[in-house]
């Protein structure tokens, strides 16, 4: 699989940002150890669901492209698809929900894609997708459950060690395990002792639960505010990888995470959304006790007014 992920970096190069790696010293000294923070809010549509979907789309066919795509998304993979197509000339269909942050709503229409609508207590997603491939005809590019999702997605990690080299610790964000599980191979292939540890809101623990148990769980509508980890499970494709290449699963409370949020702000100067804090929001609240070199990776910066100013306070 890590194969994959060097074939996404070369797909990928002149199209995704080279995201910049960030330090603290004041982090350093609150958490006891050195943290290496990857912004994946400075890469194109301000999260790292970029990588994965322009892995994925460039390599339909023509006939594919031409039928064009749909996808289920609340918000970043949204605007990563939408942007794609519009940089690739192929229509997008994006099923979100009523509730969608606005701004990430905002972006996913401006990339010209065509929005469809559902009321999250009364439908799935992915039912809705389903039935709109079914009748039209078009290509499915999930947000998570993908082998060249999940290997564009892993280009981070890749990018993040060859940048500073050899980590004792990765500490990744977990929705559907896309980017945790591309990180958790893209880790293990060129860092091979580092712990490659996933976080999510304990709110939205379907991931950890799943972990810990070997049996896949799941969680309808978790009144996270980390948006981006509001999936109802892991993938039969992310599941598998996560098992095989990730160490440990830890959580996460809304406190922590708007905690984090406020730091990155305040002391870093960087805008993060809830669900790309979570690796911050980890170690400053002791869920994960760093050690030596630690990696996390600050998976999006996509917030709207309403939520910063809430969480500013």
């Amino acid at each position: 699989m890590f194969e994959k992920v060097l074939a996404a970096k070369q797909r990928l190069n002149g199209y995704a940002n080279k995201t910049p790696v960030m330090t603290s010293r004041t982090l350093n000294r609150l958490v006891g150890a050195e943290v290496f923070c990857k912004c994946e809010n400075f890469q194109r549509v301000g999260a790292f669901k970029f990588r994965g979907a322009f892995n994925s789309i460039s390599q339909l066919s023509p006939e594919e492209k031409q039928r064009g795509v749909i996808t289920y998304s609340s918000g970043n993979h949204a605007q990563a698809v939408a942007l794609v197509g519009n940089m690739l000339n192929i229509h997008t269909i994006i099923v979100m929900p009523q509730n969608a942050p606005v701004t990430k709503r905002a972006a996913t229409e401006e990339y010209g894609a065509t929005i469809v609508e559902y009321d999250p207590e009364k439908a799935t997603r992915e039912q809705i997708a389903h039935e709109l491939q079914a009748h039209h005809g078009y290509t499915m590019i999930p947000p998570f459950d993908h082998e060249d999702v999940v290997a564009g997605q892993g280009t981070a990690a890749l990018e993040m060690i060859e940048e500073i080299g050899q980590l004792d610790m990765l500490l990744v964000p977990c929705g559907g395990g896309g980017l945790l599980s591309g990180s958790a191979i893209s880790a293990k292939a060129m860092s091979s002792t580092c712990k490659v540890i996933g976080i999510e809101p304990e709110l939205a623990d379907d991931a950890t639960k799943s972990f810990h148990t070997k049996v896949l769980h799941s969680v309808k509508n978790p009144p996270t505010i980390a948006d981006g980890t509001r999936t109802v499970s892991l993938g039969k494709i992310t599941f598998p990888l996560v098992l095989q290449y990730v160490d440990d699963m830890k959580t996460v409370s809304e406190a922590a995470i708007i905690a984090s949020v406020k730091f990155l702000f305040y002391r870093m100067k960087l805008v993060v959304e809830p669900s790309g804090a979570l690796g911050v929001a980890a170690v400053l609240s002791k869920a994960v006790i760093p050690q030596g070199r630690v990696g996390i990776i600050l998976s999006g910066g996509n917030i709207d007014a309403a939520t910063m100013n809430m969480m500013l306070k």
